[in-house]
């Protein structure tokens, strides 16, 4: 029997579980209204049987008032044959009295109606003798009433004390019925609400069952297909024989599954193909990329990042990267990194120094890898750019600024004191002086002015303009420049010689700027190069040339018999603000002319050469490329040859002395 109840409890639970949330709630509601139903309609029952009940009371004691008022008289007198014919008129004129009992002062009964009854011995329990209720008062006025089941239904008793002119004669029961109407309607009531309530729960059940028959089956099945669906199993299909919304639904998810599958089927090799271009945007950028796990293992780097910390040989997915990094960059990054795992900080950048396998300077960017909805971390994406060119450019510009600065600062000085001095002083000096002075704040001015348009010429050269390039016929500006420098070299005794062969072709150039190129380094030529010296400017085919072809530049060199350059600087003579220190240095130079020279060659694709030697002089060179005619710069060559003719009208410098 336990074993029974068992499995029977199992299968309710089993059962009870197959429903969703929502027929529980169902249920529980039901069962909730029905209750309050029922306990409603049996207090409403309940409060009509003790209205029937009191009603029942009041009737019967003013029936017992009535009665014995009108046989107390007939009791005290003895006349029991008048009482007999009047209590049965009574008793046969309404259906309400069940019995009519009458007992003397002592409690035997004399009378009764119907006295023979089976039915009045079972119910008061008749011996010839009426017992009376404890509570029962003589010498009260009031009859007393109770009830009491039988089985033939309730009865209500009345016990009425029979007095006549304040004597106690003896006492009246009476047997009341109760209200039929009542009764029937109470019965009704209570065995309508017992239907209702069976009804309504065999309906629950007949709709759970129905619905875990033809509803919760298939939401089941079609829970489990989503889920299959979610987890990319789109083979999943759902056979059940249902029609209704319930069939179409299901029709519809596996129509969906169809469409997914072949979906899946004909993007698969996009896919692919995705990804194989993803990984390999991610293996040629410039900077390292390494994706780490929240446990702080390696899921992909790229070859930028192993070729910067040496990793080229190393098999490194699924290790830990702390083990690898060196240990300097391990130390720092090791608490920003587990930081970044435990969600504390979404970016951080760092700037470290790689010391193996060669010296570089890395900016390390460090970024947490989120989840959809951007609340759990998943990852950490390291990005390592290489900024040791950056870092070295930084220098070079603080170091450019620095030298800008001081030499701005000498001339302005200079031209300071002498104002000043001026100023306060001026009429304590003499003519000459005053004017020696001004001479030189003029001097300083010139220089400031020379070291400002440098800076400017050199700006402009490294910035990321472009300038017009065009066929150039490279006598012109030599020309000129022997021109410039023409009573300069006469001054210093000086001999200023050009040798241009003949019949030159055009140069690939921009005329301005190698005129600058060209004054430069004369000039410098004239600085260094003391009195009785030379220098001498050519232009020729350019010989790096096979025997059997054709020309392709034009070498241009300035020669000088000056003091020369030792070894030691040439490395360093085209550097910004770079001087050779020694007995003929003057401060009319800037520092700056060989890096503008350095800077315009090099805008014409070639490159400075020189060879020196200390005490002998110096030979700068470099070669310019032919300028080839085509239809898109007719127009320039047009140009450069009007030009051409224009300057050949004017006289050539050979030499000068």
């Amino acid at each position: 029997m336990i074993k029974i109840l068992s499995k029977l409890r199992e299968l309710i639970v089993r059962w009870w579980g197959d429903f969703t949330l929502q027929t529980r709630l169902m249920a529980g509601a039901t069962l909730v209204v029905s209750l309050v139903m029922s306990g409603l309609t049996f207090w409403a029952v309940n409060t009509i049987q003790q209205d029937a009940r009191l009603n029942d009371t009041r009737f019967g004691r003013d029936l017992g008032l009535l009665l014995a008022a009108n046989v107390a008289p007939l009791v005290h007198t003895g006349d029991r044959t008048e009482l007999a014919r009047f209590s049965y008129s009574f008793y046969q004129s309404t259906s309400s009295v069940r019995y009519m009992l009458y007992a003397d002062s002592e409690g035997d009964i004399f009378f009764g109606i119907p006295y023979s009854e089976p039915a009045v011995q079972n119910s008061l329990a008749i011996r010839r003798r009426m017992q009376l209720p404890e509570n029962y008062v003589r010498s009260s006025d009031l009859p007393m009433v109770r009830q009491h089941i039988t089985p033939l239904g309730e009865v209500t008793d009345v016990f009425v004390p029979l007095n006549y002119e304040g004597e106690y004669l003896g006492v009246l029961a009476l047997g009341i019925n109760p209200n039929p109407t009542v009764v029937t309607s109470s019965h009704l009531t209570r065995d309508v609400t017992v239907a209702v309530f069976v009804s309504i729960w065999v309906m629950v059940i007949l709709g759970a069952v129905f619905n875990a028959l033809t509803i919760t089956q298939p939401i089941k099945e079609l829970l489990v297909g989503v889920k299959n669906i979610a987890a990319g199993n789109f083979k999943q299909r759902i056979n059940l024989p249902l029609g209704g919304e319930l069939g179409e639904l299901i029709h519809s998810f596996n129509d969906m599954a169809e469409r997914l599958e072949r979906y899946e089927e004909q993007n698969i090799e996009e896919l692919t193909a995705e990804k194989a271009k993803l990984e390999t945007l991610v293996s040629t950028i410039a900077d390292g990329a390494i994706l780490l796990d929240t446990e702080m293992r390696i899921v992909l780097v790229n070859p930028a990042a192993r070729r910067l910390f040496g990793w080229e040989s190393k098999q490194l997915e699924a290790e830990t990267v702390l083990e690898y990094l060196p240990n300097s960059v391990a130390i720092q990054l090791m608490r920003p990194l587990y930081q970044a795992a435990a969600g504390e900080s979404e970016a951080m950048e760092f700037r470290l120094v790689l010391p193996e396998p060669a010296s570089r300077t890395v900016r390390i960017l460090l970024n947490t890898v989120l989840d959809q909805a951007r609340e759990n971390v998943k990852g950490i994406a390291i990005t390592v750019q290489d900024i040791t060119r950056e870092v070295a450019l930084n220098e070079a510009k603080s170091q450019f600024i620095s030298n800008v600065s001081h030499e701005l600062r000498t001339p302005l000085f200079n031209i300071k004191s002498f104002i000043e001095t001026l100023h306060e002083y001026g009429e304590d000096l003499s003519e000459a002086e005053r004017r020696e002075f001004l001479e030189t704040a003029n001097h300083e001015t010139d220089r400031l002015t020379r070291l400002v348009n440098d800076v400017l010429d050199l700006s402009r050269l490294e910035s990321n303009r472009r300038y017009q390039l065009s066929g150039v016929d490279a006598t012109q500006p030599i020309e000129q420049t022997l021109r410039t420098y023409q009573l300069n070299a006469r001054d210093k005794q000086i001999e200023l010689i050009s040798e241009i062969e003949p019949h030159l072709p055009l140069v690939l150039g921009n005329y301005d700027l190698l005129l600058q190129v060209l004054v430069n380094l004369v000039g410098n030529a004239l600085k260094f190069t003391m009195a009785g010296g030379c220098v001498l400017i050519r232009a020729y085919r350019s010989p790096q040339q096979s025997s059997h072809s054709a020309a392709k530049a034009v070498r241009i060199e300035i020669a000088d018999t000056g003091i020369g350059i030792a070894p030691e600087d040439q490395a360093a003579i085209f550097d910004r603000f770079f001087r050779v220190e020694n007995r003929v240095h003057t401060l009319e130079g800037t520092g700056l002319g060989l890096s503008i020279v350095k800077n315009i060659v090099e805008k014409h694709s070639s490159r400075v050469n020189l060879v020196s030697e200390v005490g002998t002089g110096t030979t700068f060179w470099f070669d310019l490329s032919l300028f080839t005619a085509s239809p898109d710069n007719e127009s320039a060559e047009a140009l450069a040859l009007n030009s051409e003719a224009t300057h050949s009208s004017s006289p050539i410098l050979q030499s000068a002395g």
